[in-house]
């Protein structure tokens, strides 16, 4: 079933404290006052610490001091609030999504491609399904960076209208960042939002951000400015939506097939 009230989505593009979950606690707080009325708000891949490979010293235990603050601004903000954390729970460490509505519950994701570049799958272990949450009617599947490069898990066989990627993705692989965002709305006829960080990690990786928001025919519907520090707020068109997949029902077309380990 097709949602029928528009989804005002507002994208936190920032640069992150590396490894210092206290002040981007803070930081994230104060660009949250500020905000307008909206009803989701996204946080960047591991929000309060930056892509680190050190969870043995940062990672909080599940559930955690982060989880409790998001619920908290979820309240204040009266805006369901995603983003991913370092969690440890059972002895492992996970790149987790925590998504977290305004009144208190909150679901999760483990990240399930982990980054081999940076060792990412040494360290964490991977998630193993998908979520798919509802806000205001709008199914939406919540995903994390490397995941985009990978269109079988990010298929749309779960009938969601809206897919979301928080990253920390690197600027020298920028072109794919901006290629892949727009390919999934195609694919899987879908809004799309990718919330990237800006600046420099403390490896020295730069990022640009390149955050942005597509409609399902992949037409961009806003852009950040590549290395600002913005809040971008756009408002998502239940009719539009509609009007697409009548016009374009290939999801009625896809292969079917199986996966098997």
């Amino acid at each position: 079933m097709l949602p029928t009230e528009d989804l005002t989505l507002t994208l936190l593009q920032a640069p992150l404290y590396w490894e210092k979950p206290e002040e981007n606690r803070r930081h994230w707080a104060q660009a949250l006052e500020p905000l307008e009325a909206t009803d989701l708000i996204l946080l960047p891949e591991m929000f309060t610490t930056g892509f680190s490979m050190n969870p043995q010293k940062l990672a909080e235990p599940f559930p955690g001091p982060t989880l409790a603050w998001m619920q908290e601004q979820a309240r204040k903000k009266q805006a369901t609030i995603a983003g991913s954390v370092m969690s440890a729970e059972g002895g492992r460490y996970y790149n987790r999504l925590l998504w977290v509505e305004p009144n208190g519950p909150y679901h999760q994701y483990d990240k399930k491609h982990l980054f081999s570049l940076a060792g990412e799958e040494k360290i964490y272990s991977p998630g193993q399904e998908r979520l798919v949450v509802t806000c205001k009617g709008w199914r939406i599947n919540p995903q994390i960076c490397f995941d985009l490069r990978f269109p079988v898990w990010c298929r749309n066989d779960a009938d969601f209208h809206l897919q979301l990627f928080v990253a920390c993705w690197p600027a020298r692989r920028r072109q794919a960042w901006n290629t892949l965002l727009p390919a999934r709305a195609v694919e899987n006829v879908c809004y799309v939002a990718g919330l990237n960080r800006v600046g420099e990690d403390g490896k020295g990786v730069y990022h640009t951000g390149d955050s942005a928001v597509y409609d399902p025919l992949g037409t961009s519907v806003k852009q950040a400015v590549p290395g600002a520090t913005q809040a971008i707020k756009t408002t998502l068109s239940a009719t539009h939506l509609a009007e697409v997949r009548r016009k374009f029902a290939f999801l009625e077309e896809r292969d079917p097939f199986q996966l098997v380990d």
